[in-house]
């Protein structure tokens, strides 16, 4: 292995060494602790410390680094208190997430670290959010995001790049190439030699670097970064490297043959460079002793300090309320109505007063600028706000989705359009596993609106018209809000964005143009969470939203002599419990009308609850009606007969004469 030290002095490669030893001893230390069965699980990065320490120094620290399971350097190369770490690895309150996440999964804006989670490639996208966000800061910033070999087979990864590429992000795309993926060999997940292979078809600069010689990856890394923080583009570097241990300590290593093993094992990045630095005269052996056993004594301090810290103590009310990031709004004086305006102006208005309001707000989504999105949602706001803040997107979803808690890191927040709304499943990984959870685990909100179009009646068949917010109703930590009139898609979305967290706004689709309401004028705040009785009754309470209003305000307009209360949710996540309560022993029975399908609907879930905490006031069983259990047809007669307003009609009279 050949060590070229470039301009650096001897103090500098002796640090270099000391932060190239420290992960390796703590490793040593772990295997032992899990063997003790004092952790519960360690995932090995010996043989591949050079490739984190060497990135990890070549930065910046105050540069974003979005590690993975194997780059323990990059946390000790960004001096993280060892009895943090290590209280993190034992679930105790030392740690970064309160006990609620393990290992690596952390992050720590202090240390500008953004820990991974299990879904690999994810945390690409991040990335290239956290680079835009410094870009519109106008700060000269590089990222540098891990993955291995196997991750790159992720969409994740092809989505990254290519908008990375697209709107030119200084981020370094670290390939970590150690030729396995747990046990699949490289063979089977690709079918390059090289990932320099991949760079050309991104557009993109792309370099192999041997990942065992810290000081050719410290010296690419930051060459790189000179670069392109100068001049902003990604680059892709792989670093060649090999773990010499299983993917996790119960894996084992029986699927590498014996003479990968015994070849990697001579190109130990420890012991070559402790090589180099002896025959350099750099190190002595009683330099290096004495080295290590300081070393070892800081770890034992550290594990002393962590293990006397007891675990978690259960407080579950402290655990629901951290689903949240802490928001206190104060509603806006009500005022008198305003413009009569339809529902996409009322949206249109409310994004418009948001951009105005908040400079750290990024629009972005497919053809959101010129076109003005495909319902003209946006027209007009490139005009006045530029193409920095109202972006165009690539057709990436997740790539988008994942670049908003990027931003979010970074102090913006983002709105994000479907163009319709189920297209979402394409990036519902980001949204359940990262948006929703990162709050929760580490404390990071995500400063996130991803607006949706949404629902049927407009014959665009199965795959434009499906009603998909219960798809997200059993995530905690997500926020979801269903508008039925454009006074509450103006305040709820502006609301949405004073919100810290990530809020899924369902607009329906056939309401953008066939309703009007009155809408105040000025910025218009109110809690998230309140549902409100748009009809009073005496006689059933029809608990709805979005379509559902409309459906039963219909019925009422045509039969005037029936007594029913309508109470529209509005919002979803949280919903508003004691509204729903309040009309249940008010009236004695209920219907629960939706357009989504029935099974598993959100009307099931509200079913239940009244069930359980109104049961003494009711004086029929409880009604559900929503659409067939079956995808939204195209033809206009078997939409409709998908669609339940008729089947609803007929209940409600079954119910009233109950």
């Amino acid at each position: 292995m050949k060590f070229d030290p470039g301009n650096l002095n001897h103090s500098k490669l002796i640090s270099i060494y000391e932060y190239l030893l420290l992960p390796r001893l703590i490793e040593e230390k772990m295997i032992l602790l899990l063997r003790q069965g004092k952790i519960s699980k360690w995932f090995s990065g010996i043989g591949q410390e050079a490739t984190s320490v060497g990135a990890a120094l070549a930065l910046a620290d105050h540069e974003f680094i979005l590690p993975m399971h194997r780059n323990l350097g990059v946390f000790t190369a960004r001096n993280i208190p060892l009895e943090r770490l290590f209280g993190q690895f034992q679930g105790n309150a030392l740690g970064f997430t309160k006990g609620r996440d393990r290992s690596f999964h952390f992050g720590s804006k202090e240390h500008h670290i953004v820990g991974m989670i299990s879904h690999l490639g994810a945390q690409l996208p991040v990335a290239a959010g956290i680079a835009l966000g410094e870009r519109l800061a106008g700060k000269k910033k590089v990222v540098l995001a891990f993955s291995g070999d196997a991750g790159t087979s992720e969409g994740d990864f092809h989505e990254a790049l290519n908008v990375a590429s697209v709107w030119n992000l200084p981020v370094i795309f670290m390939v970590e190439n150690n030729g396995y993926g747990l046990s699949t060999p490289s063979a089977q997940q690709f079918r390059f030699k090289s990932f320099t292979d991949k760079g050309p078809g991104y557009g993109i600069e792309a370099l192999s670097v041997d990942g065992n010689n810290v000081l050719e990856v410290y010296h690419a890394v930051r060459d790189c970064a000179l670069k392109i923080r100068k001049d902003p583009r990604p680059i892709l570097i792989e670093a060649n490297t090999f773990r010499m241990r299983g993917h996790e300590e119960a894996s084992g290593t029986k699927y590498v043959p014996k003479a990968m093993m015994d070849e990697w094992r001579l190109k130990d990045p420890i012991q070559n460079f402790e090589q180099y630095l002896s025959t350099k005269g750099v190190l002595t052996e009683s330099h290096r002793q004495k080295l290590i056993d300081g070393i070892n004594e800081k770890i034992e301090t550290a594990l002393k300090t962590s293990f006397s810290h007891i675990p978690p103590t259960t407080d579950t009310q402290l655990e629901l309320s951290d689903i949240y990031a802490p928001w206190h709004p104060k509603p806006t004086p009500s005022r008198e109505a305003g413009e009569e305006i339809r529902l996409v102006d009322a949206v249109q208005l409310a994004l418009d007063h948001a951009l105005d309001q908040h400079h750290n707000l990024v629009l972005m989504g497919q053809d959101i600028a010129d076109y003005g999105g495909v319902f003209k949602v946006t027209e007009g706001l490139l005009g006045k706000y530029g193409e920095h803040r109202v972006r165009n997107t690539p057709l990436c979803e997740s790539a988008i989705l994942g670049m908003s808690l990027g931003l979010s890191v970074v102090g913006f927040k983002s709105m994000v359009e479907m163009q319709f709304a189920d297209f979402v499943s394409c990036g519902f990984n980001q949204i359940v596993n990262n948006l929703a959870k990162s709050h929760f685990r580490w404390s990071q909100p995500a400063d996130v609106v991803i607006r949706m179009p949404t629902g049927a009646g407009v014959g665009a068949g199965p795959f434009h018209s499906q009603s998909n917010e219960a798809w997200f109703f059993h995530t905690p930590g997500l926020k979801i809000v269903y508008p039925s009139n454009p006074a509450d898609a103006y305040s709820l979305l502006l609301s949405a964005f004073e919100d810290p967290n990530p809020v899924l706004f369902f607009e329906h689709k056939a309401l953008y143009r066939s309703i009007t309401g009155a809408v105040p004028s000025d910025y218009t705040v109110e809690a998230i969470g309140k549902a409100k009785v748009v009809h009073q009754g005496d006689t059933i309470s029809v608990i709805t939203y979005g379509m559902g209003v409309h459906w039963a305000n219909r019925f009422l307009s045509a039969e005037p002599d029936f007594d029913f209360e309508i109470v529209d949710l509005r919002c979803l996540l949280p919903w508003d419990q004691e509204t729903v309560a309040q009309s249940v022993r008010k009236t004695g029975k209920v219907l629960v009308l939706h357009e989504d399908c029935i099974t598993g609907g959100i009307g099931a879930e509200i079913a239940a609850w009244i069930g359980e905490n109104c049961f003494e006031y009711l004086d029929a069983p409880v009604v559900r009606v929503g659409s067939l259990d079956t995808p939204v047809p195209f033809a206009a007669v078997l939409e409709q007969n998908f669609l339940p307003e008729q089947r609803f009609r007929k209940a409600l009279v079954e119910l009233n004469d109950y």
